[in-house]
């Protein structure tokens, strides 16, 4: 085995390749597997042929796997859910809005891990943001609105049963398994600028998904700001926009990265299986 790791040539993600995961991986190679992660803060496995053990057990080296509060999971993996839409779906794409997997929770994932099982032939390529970067060139009058904040995250927009993903005769259509409920509606704080505990890189942890205000600012104000900050964390130069094949694994670090979904593959099945993989601390 010959791991070679090639950046993308975009603010962030790299490939990794001459690794075989089907086989089980040393202690070695998954401390370099996890520094250049840390460092690229996306990593690519092209051409790998995982079972769902196999995901299970990969993912595991990045850390300790997590449930997934308002997913379904498939039958007999606990910590694996289909991130799935049929050819004749209606509703809209899912996940398109840049965000950091469940920010909301008390202590949120340090990483999640994407497997291509179905792959359309064109379209649903997932776009990775920069935060690092991008706190690192905010202009000078945004980063003195940020100062010091706190943001009050939820995932009542999304989750909730009268949300994004609610209770509506088309989201009943959907062949992804998205549970609401009312726990939707608990809130968060989190900084807004966080430090990476293992890097140690200071990074821009908002979305539009989740964050609905910022402790201590009315709504008007801190609408304002959140519309502000995703037009810049967003920007072309912070996004490497990622292609998808079969047999693809894709792990990324949601304390350094946004993602967003994207569409253009109407008419063709889509599907890939997820894990989320625990942080201690945030």
């Amino acid at each position: 085995m010959s791991l070679t790791v090639t950046p993308t040539g975009s603010s962030c993600g790299a490939v990794a390749t001459g690794i075989d995961l089907t086989e089980s991986v040393s202690p070695e190679i998954v401390s370099e597997l996890r520094s250049h992660w840390l460092e690229h803060k996306v990593l690519v496995f092209p051409r790998q042929n995982l079972s769902n053990d196999d995901l299970e057990r990969v993912s595991a080296y990045f850390g300790e796997l997590g449930d997934d509060p308002f997913f379904g999971h498939i039958e007999g993996h606990k910590h694996i859910c289909a991130i799935q839409r049929n050819a004749d779906e209606t509703a809209p794409v899912f996940a398109e809005i840049f965000h950091s997997d469940w920010s909301f929770m008390k202590t949120p994932p340090a990483a999640t891990a994407l497997y291509g099982i179905k792959i359309p032939p064109s379209g649903g390529d997932t776009l990775f943001a920069d935060q690092v970067a991008a706190y690192e060139q905010m202009p000078d009058e945004l980063r003195a609105r940020t100062e010091g904040l706190m943001a009050i995250h939820s995932a009542e927009l999304g989750y909730a049963p009268d949300g994004v993903y609610g209770d509506s005769e088309e989201n009943r259509q959907r062949s992804m398994k998205i549970v609401t409920s009312e726990k939707a509606r608990d809130k968060q704080e989190h900084p807004l600028v966080i430090t990476h505990r293992e890097t140690g890189n200071k990074a821009l942890f908002s979305s539009l998904a989740y964050i609905q205000g910022f402790v201590g600012m009315d709504k008007s104000e801190s609408d304002a700001l959140l519309i502000d900050l995703y037009n810049h964390q967003s920007k072309e130069e912070f996004v490497y926009r990622h292609k998808w094949e079969k047999g693809m694994l894709v792990i990324w670090d949601n304390r350094s990265v946004l993602h967003s979904a994207t569409g253009g593959y109407d008419g063709y099945d889509r599907l890939l299986h997820r894990t989320t993989i625990w942080d201690t601390v945030i």
